[in-house]
């Protein structure tokens, strides 16, 4: 099976627009989390400045600029036709639903035409895992042979659709989230563009080992009480990961009580108790089709730094299974990490990195 390898990754965000300016933002505690007061209730979320821009998307445009520095770093041409595009986005451009086609298609189109590729896109929407299935799919287009390189981007900005959404079920916190803490109330939207560069060239050290979506049905927008999706694509994983070798596990934990209690039995049934795990959205708020490349990228970064990242607002633990939640950074010597995300419809992914490229 040819393996996958990380060339190129760059960032959109409202703590830095490197990877490593945001990998010392989280390292630091540093969020761009705040309380807004636009529309009916107050919020608060991680949101991107739109100083200075005057495009007709700025969904699009954050794209763009996040792929434009992950093919840059990577190397590539964009035009070239063996190099592909994955887009991961929940509700793209929805915001402009009374101007214009909001399509996700669309939005991919344009996209692709703005970085001057000459392949056409592939679009991802799967709820909150998206990132991760993108990643997935992006891996999938490699080794079946259909490209040599994939470019994978995702992006999300917030709009009055997403964040009454969210209110309407009372999964909006009025504070900044606290990941697995006993006083979660609930979770903060975030706007963020993030890309990865997927290659079978062996020019990084980083690795895409595999990775699995299972979706347990369980709701519409509840998650299972028994972790049953979290647990099948840990499930899985396991046999491919070296224990001794595993930093961490990232998990999804948007801080909303159901969510992070689910991850913890996942966690539990894996056999995954003993392993460092860490939230990274008491910094970045819930960036949706962002989230699975923008945390795994910074992940990466902190494996490379030999640390497991702070969970921000995290003091003390409220689900009921023992997770070795990280409130302040710790060392390690790991060359592995395993990222899980979660999302509406009972939709679940996990993914293992692996540093090297051999166990």
């Amino acid at each position: 099976m040819t393996k996958v390898y990380c060339t190129g990754c760059g960032v959109v965000t409202p703590v830095g627009d490197t990877p490593e300016a945001v990998f010392q933002a989280v390292r630091t505690g540093r969020s761009a989390l705040r309380l807004y007061q636009a529309g009916p209730e107050p919020y608060v979320a991680s949101l991107l400045s739109r100083e200075g821009f005057d495009g007709p998307s700025f969904f699009e445009d954050i794209a763009v600029k996040a792929a434009r520095k992950a093919l840059e770093q990577a190397g590539l041409e964009p035009s070239c036709p063996r190099v592909g595009l994955v887009l991961s986005t929940i509700k793209g451009n929805v915001e402009l639903l009374d101007r214009e086609d909001v399509s996700l298609a669309a939005s991919a189109a344009r996209i692709a035409a703005a970085l001057g590729m000459s392949t056409p896109p592939v679009v991802v929407s799967n709820a909150c895992i998206s990132g991760l299935a993108a990643l997935l799919q992006g891996m999938r287009m490699l080794r079946d042979g259909a490209y040599d390189h994939v470019l994978v981007v995702g992006a999300e900005v917030q709009s009055r659709f997403i964040v009454s959404g969210f209110q309407s079920l009372k999964a909006l916190s009025l504070q900044p989230s606290k990941p697995f803490d006993a006083a979660r109330d609930g979770l903060n939207p975030g706007e963020a563009a993030a890309a990865m560069v997927l290659s079978g060239e062996k020019k990084s050290p980083w690795e895409l080992v595999d990775g699995a979506v299972r979706n347990d049905a369980n709701h519409i927008s509840g998650p299972s009480r028994t972790g049953e999706g979290s647990y099948n694509a840990l499930k899985y994983l396991l046999p491919l990961v070296n224990r001794e070798k595993l930093a961490f596990v990232n998990v999804h934990g948007t801080a909303t009580l159901y969510n992070d209690e689910m991850e913890a039995i996942a966690l539990d049934r894996a056999g995954l108790l003993d392993v460092p795990v860490n939230a990274l959205k008491g910094i970045f708020g819930h960036t949706m089709g962002a989230a699975g490349i923008l945390e795994s990228i910074v992940s990466m970064l902190a494996c490379d730094k030999g640390v497991v990242l702070p969970t921000r607002g995290f003091s003390e633990l409220g689900v009921s299974r023992p997770v070795r939640v990280s409130a302040q950074e710790m060392p390690t010597q790991g060359s592995e990490f395993i990222k899980l995300l979660s999302g509406f419809g009972g939709v679940n992914g996990a993914l293992l990195f692996r540093k090297g490229g051999a166990q």
